[in-house]
């Protein structure tokens, strides 16, 4: 194998690399020599066809795959040699001309990690708010849980459905007047206002009354999980067969027991546990945030292109997802492309602080251990249909990119909690109503707080407000949501994956079942 670098420049490499038609015959050999015993041919006896036919009926295919492992191995040998930290999976081409029996010049184009200077992680200061847990917060609490449980009671045949109401239909949904499967149901309980229908669905049951029988038209969402309904107009006929009105919730012993809980105490109990873990979740957004803060006016180095390109591409599908569901999305969207430089700066503050991130804790020998990363597998798993799971732990072993990006934000939250132990802290007790708002002052300050930060995602800000514009309310959700759903900047490099001709592609399981109530339900949220 013969290599030379055509390109060296910033982050940027690339080679030229030529793999010699010899030694991939050589590999041919081996391959005949692996398969010889299993070869079945009339007129000879199991596994003593000659090497010559052997070729002749299966040379096509094991010239692919000879190729395959030789550029396989190329590669890995190339980063070993040069000894190169890629950002990425590198770009392998195989030269248009190759033949078989000839060399294999390869191109191999990749991004290299920048050298870091150790990362300084003294005379961290920071001050730790804290939210102390009292009974109006319980009870608020368990008034909210009360709400979402509600019971729903009869009304009188001649009642008018308003929102706040539950409607029990039968439904049969069709487009252009073709059932479509999933498309009938009976006995659903609808709840008016509660969004939880495709747009439009909801409004339209306001006003009947039980015994009606109405014609609902509706579109199914741009982004709906049927393939083959998404944007179509559709009707609904409905024949509502019960209208009732929410009843009243009495918070006592018996509601606890309406839970399976001994008491009214009990459920206290359980409520406060859950307040003390919303509280610390806010503390721990605050404290991290400023802590990224203090490593970012820190550290300052470039960062590889196409990392960024990753994760502004990210960040960007999100919020123009999130724009076209405003009331104007164009108006919306044209507002984004305002502040599209702002949101590249956030994709390269993530970036950095995630390649940060990662050069503290090795050298601080952070590790995720694999018994996390077996935990880790095993709760991604469970959102994939039971049938699926098995492929995706499966997936997971064979591909290190997909593994890496699922142990990127425990191994980041644990260097951060390395760093919270090395830092100077500071206790204040705070109203949740103070630390909530100076967690959005941070965020209208245009801070940018980590890369794939793992469960404290909801705290990544927006670019800094401008006065003379007036923003789309989606901005500040959607710029939310796009970091809870990031892939983490801090996921380490993969190996090279094959370039040879004829390369299968990965078989992926469904990232999600389709829901049950197709016609009804909206587009599941993606994880």
């Amino acid at each position: 194998m013969n290599t030379v670098e055509t390109l060296n420049e910033g982050l940027k490499r690339e080679y030229r690399v030529t793999i010699t038609a010899k030694d991939i015959d050589a590999r041919v050999d081996e391959e005949v020599k692996s398969i010889a015993p299993t070869v079945r041919m009339p007129g000879f006896r199991p596994g003593k066809v000659p090497p010559n036919l052997i070729r002749k009926m299966h040379g096509a295919a094991l010239s692919a795959d000879a190729l395959n492992k030789a550029i396989d191995e190329g590669v890995k040998n190339l980063i070993a040699k040069e000894k190169l930290r890629p950002a990425l999976q590198p770009a392998v081409t195989l030269g248009d001309g190759y033949e078989a029996g000839k060399d294999a010049e390869l191109t191999v184009a990749l991004e290299v990690l920048p050298e870091i200077a150790a990362p300084s992680i003294e005379g961290l200061k920071l001050e730790r708010l804290t939210v102390p847990v009292d009974d109006a917060a319980v009870m608020a609490k368990i008034e909210e849980f009360a709400a979402q449980m509600k019971r729903f009671e009869d009304a009188p045949k001649t009642k008018k459905a308003v929102e706040g109401d539950q409607v029990v239909i039968d439904f049969a949904g069709s487009v252009d007047g073709t059932p479509f499967d999933g498309g009938t149901g009976e006995d659903m309980a609808v709840e008016i206002g509660s969004g939880q229908l495709i747009p439009g669905f909801e409004d339209q049951l306001v006003g009947v009354k039980t015994g009606d029988e109405k014609v609902l038209k509706v579109t199914f969402p741009d982004d709906y999980p049927v393939e083959n309904l998404k944007g179509q107009p559709a009707e609904f006929a409905v024949t509502v067969k019960q209208v009732k009105v929410p009843g009243e919730t009495k918070i006592d012993d018996e509601f606890a027991k309406s839970l399976g809980l001994e008491s009214l105490d009990k459920l206290k109990e359980l409520m406060k546990d859950q307040v003390e873990q919303e509280h610390n979740g806010l503390t721990r957004t605050h404290m991290k945030r400023k802590l990224l803060d203090q490593l970012a006016a820190a550290h300052d180095f470039d960062v590889p292109p196409t990392m960024v390109e990753a994760e502004f591409g990210q960040i960007w599908q999100q919020l123009e997802h999130e724009a076209s569901h405003e009331e104007d999305p164009e108006a919306a969207k044209a507002e984004l492309e305002k502040d599209k430089d702002d949101y590249r700066a956030i994709a390269v503050r993530r970036v950095r602080l995630g390649l940060l991130l990662s050069e503290i804790g090795q050298a601080h020998g952070v590790q995720v251990s694999q018994q996390e990363m077996q935990r880790l597998v095993m709760q991604a798993a469970q959102q994939y249909r039971p049938e699926d799971r098995q492929r995706f732990v499966e997936y997971v072993q064979q591909d290190a990119l997909a593994a890496a990006q699922l142990r990127a934000p425990l191994y980041e939250d644990k260097v951060v909690d390395f760093l919270f132990e090395k830092a100077e802290i500071s206790d204040r007790d705070v109203t949740r109503e103070e630390i909530e708002a100076a967690i959005e002052a941070d965020d209208d300050s245009g801070h940018v707080h980590g890369p794939g930060c793992g469960h404290d995602h909801d705290h990544d800000a927006k670019p800094a407000k401008k006065a003379a514009a007036k923003k789309p309310a989606a901005k500040k959700e959607a710029v939310k949501e796009a970091a809870k759903d990031e892939k983490p900047a801090t996921a380490k490099k993969a190996p090279a994956k094959k370039a040879a001709p004829k390369a299968e592609a990965e078989d992926k399981p469904a990232a999600e079942e389709k829901p049950k109530k197709a016609p009804a339900k909206k587009a599941a949220a993606k994880k």
